[in-house]
């Protein structure tokens, strides 16, 4: 029996290793919704630091100061997927910088550097044993300075590096996705996503598989990146609220189905409202909670998991779970 991160649209290019087949939180026409990184109310915090900081440390205690946080956000991690199990939440956005400024050019390091390692790393690997165990899908989504289609060969260096970086925490932590934007336009699309393409051949195996790219809300639309997606077999991840802010003609019934069918596993969507409306001045901005008629009818129905990008973060997930029960 295919597992609910399979669906019926196979990919000749990388093949993902199987991901959460244990038992999956319930949840309305087969969606699972899914919580991005941070809690509004709950006590679950995660800690960071600063390279100015850090920079006024020796280097013995520069390290020992990084050990002490990744193993602080180990726990929080495990605390933050327990919470997701409790509640039903089906999918938990890790993060990116879980392990604190890990691929800085100077106060960087690398986690077998740090005091205890071995068991900050067991602790990150408890983590995905429990989400595979509830069956919570874990994924990545670095930040916007993760440019892969850049001009300028240092930035996709670093890039490259930062997406190394996660795809090394996801096999910990069990995550199937590290997602990242088409990048800039540079004037001339095409090369861009040229230069994208080209950039692939960068990462290793282990990063090429877990990597998604996402539509955004002023350059790269699904039109302009399906044709990559189906030739590279990186599976697109459907913003239906940059869409609706940067159309191509394509209507959303018509991108998710395209979308859908870039996926050798279950696809990842993200849904979001406008702060201010759709006629606000800047409907880019994300509003604390899901309108429910910003919900796609397409979106239901099948197996799928919807990030939601929302500021009240655990509580517009339980409101748009209890909205979604109700009319299932």
């Amino acid at each position: 029996m295919m597992s609910r991160l399979q669906n019926a649209h196979p990919n000749p290019k990388p093949v993902m290793p199987a991901t959460n087949k244990g038992r999956l939180p319930a949840s309305a026409d087969g969606l699972r919704l899914g919580l991005c990184c941070q809690f509004m109310g709950q006590p679950i915090k995660f800690r960071a630091t600063t390279a100015t900081a850090l920079k006024r440390l020796p280097r013995r205690e520069q390290l020992r100061r990084l050990a002490t946080l990744c193993a602080a956000n180990a726990e929080s991690l495990l605390a933050a997927l327990q919470f997701c199990a409790q509640q039903g939440i089906g999918s938990f956005r890790i993060m990116s910088p879980i392990l604190p400024i890990k691929t800085h050019p100077t106060v960087g390091y690398r986690v077998e550097q740090l005091p205890g390692a071995d068991e900050i790393v067991a602790q990150f690997r408890r983590c995905g044993d429990f989400a595979r165990s509830q069956g919570i899908r874990t994924g990545f989504h670095p930040d916007q300075f993760v440019v892969l289609n850049s001009p300028d060969p240092a930035i996709v260096a670093r890039s490259v590096a930062d997406i190394e970086s996660q795809a090394d925490i996801a096999e910990w932590t069990n995550a199937d996705t590290v997602n990242i934007h088409g990048g800039g336009g540079y004037g001339d699309k095409p090369a861009a996503l040229e230069r994208f393409r080209r950039n692939l051949d960068h990462l290793s195996p282990r990063a090429r598989a877990r990597l998604t790219v996402e539509n955004d809300d002023k350059t790269f639309t699904p039109a302009d990146l399906l044709p990559l997606c189906r030739s590279e077999g990186v599976p697109l991840v459907y913003d239906v609220h940059h869409h609706r802010c940067c159309p191509d003609g394509m209507t959303v019934e018509q991108a998710t189905t395209a979308a859908r069918a870039t996926w050798n596993r279950e696809p990842l969507f993200h849904i979001s409202s406008p702060l201010e409306g759709w006629k606000g001045p800047k409907p880019e901005r994300h509003h604390g909670y899901i309108s429910l008629k910003d919900f796609p009818a397409a979106w239901r129905g099948w197996a799928l998991t919807v990030e939601v990008e929302a500021k009240a973060k655990e509580l517009a997930v339980a409101r748009l779970q209890r909205w979604l029960n109700r009319t299932a």
